[in-house]
C-alpha cells in the first residue's frame, strides 16, 4: 500500500483495534505542575505529570476533582525538551477522565489519576521579567 491515508483508513483499522486512539502522541514526562481549580475547590496544588502531548496531559492528585473541571495549569518545560532555556507554560484545561484511587483512600498515600484536555495556553517569560506572557 503506497497510499498513506489508506493506512489510515476506517477500514483498515477494523482488521485490527489500536489499544492507542489518541491523535498525538504523549512523551512520558515527568514535570512539576502547579495546579489552580476553577470551581468550587480552591487553592493551588503540585503535581507531577506522567505524560503530556499538545493537546492534553495526565497527572495524579491527591483528591478527585469533577470531570468536565476546569484546571489552570503551570508547568516548565527544562532545557534539555525546549534546546534553549527553560521555558513555563500556562494552560487551560478541561477533565476528561478520572482513574480510579490507588493506594489507601484516607491514606496521605492516595491518589487520583487526571487526564486533561488543553484547550488554551500561553507561554509565561521569566519570573525575573514579571508575569507577562505570549498568549497562544
Amino acid at each position: 500500500m503506497d497510499d498513506p491515508k489508506a493506512l489510515l483508513s476506517a477500514e483498515n483499522h477494523s482488521m485490527q483495534p489500536s489499544p492507542d486512539r489518541r491523535a498525538l502522541p504523549r512523551f512520558d514526562m515527568r514535570l512539576f505542575a502547579a495546579i489552580k481549580f476553577c470551581s468550587q475547590l480552591r487553592g493551588e496544588v503540585l503535581a507531577e505529570t506522567q505524560n503530556v502531548s499538545a493537546r492534553g496531559v495526565f497527572f495524579y492528585l491527591d483528591r478527585a476533582v469533577p470531570k468536565g473541571g476546569q484546571l489552570d495549569v503551570v508547568l516548565t518545560f527544562p532545557s534539555h525538551v525546549t534546546l534553549t532555556e527553560p521555558m513555563r507554560v500556562r494552560f487551560s484545561a478541561r477533565v476528561v477522565r478520572i482513574e480510579k484511587r490507588f493506594g489507601d483512600v484516607r491514606g496521605p498515600n492516595s491518589r487520583v489519576g487526571i487526564a486533561a484536555t488543553i484547550e488554551k495556553y500561553e507561554f509565561l517569560r521569566s519570573a525575573s521579567s514579571g508575569d507577562t506572557s505570549d498568549a497562544t
